[in-house]
Parts: structure tokens; C-alpha cells; sequence
């Protein structure tokens, strides 16, 4: 059975949010915590997680992923704060 991840990450004062999939949390997160892959998540310094999905499906995540991007803001800010009131960074929970 495989692992996949829908994620949310954003930066020190939350002002940026980036929604992406991944088959590995922690070495994905720690991908954009040390911009060790440039891009948008790297430009603009985001690496905190915030929110994350688990799913065993690909295909699921990846239609989830999408879904999520096409939210507003405040949608998606409602679902991250059901989930991580405080907005704290997760990664060291996923470890």
C-alpha cells in the first residue's frame, strides 16, 4: 500500500500559501525547508506545514490537490484552521 500527501505549506508571517502531492512528507517538506528545489515554494520562502491529507490513492490526491488550489483564500484558510488552529509549523510531527 502506497502513501500519498496533500499539503499546505506558507511562510514565517502566513502571508503565502503553496498546495502540493507527494509520495514522501517529511522528505518533501524538508525539500522546501532547504530550497533544495527552486520554484515558486523557494522564491518566496515557504516551508512551513501547516496542513496536510493522507490518502492511499495517487489519483485521489491528486484530484484533492487541484480541488484545493481552485478554493479562495478563505476557504482554504477555514479548512487550514480546522485542522492547525495556531498555524505551527508540523513538520516535527510527521517525523
Amino acid at each position: 500500500m502506497n502513501d500519498y500527501y496533500v499539503y499546505i505549506i506558507t511562510n514565517k508571517y502566513n502571508t503565502t500559501l503553496y498546495i502540493g502531492v507527494t509520495n514522501n512528507l517529511a522528505r518533501r517538506i524538508y525539500e522546501h525547508k532547504n530550497k533544495l528545489i527552486k520554484g515558486f515554494s523557494s522564491k518566496y520562502n515557504l516551508n512551513k506545514l501547516i496542513y496536510f491529507e493522507h490518502t492511499n490513492d495517487a489519483e485521489s490526491a491528486i484530484f484533492r490537490e487541484k480541488q484545493l488550489k481552485n478554493y479562495s483564500r478563505a476557504k482554504k484558510e477555514k479548512l487550514i484552521y480546522s485542522f492547525n488552529p495556531e498555524k505551527i509549523d508540523l513538520y516535527d510531527s510527521i517525523l
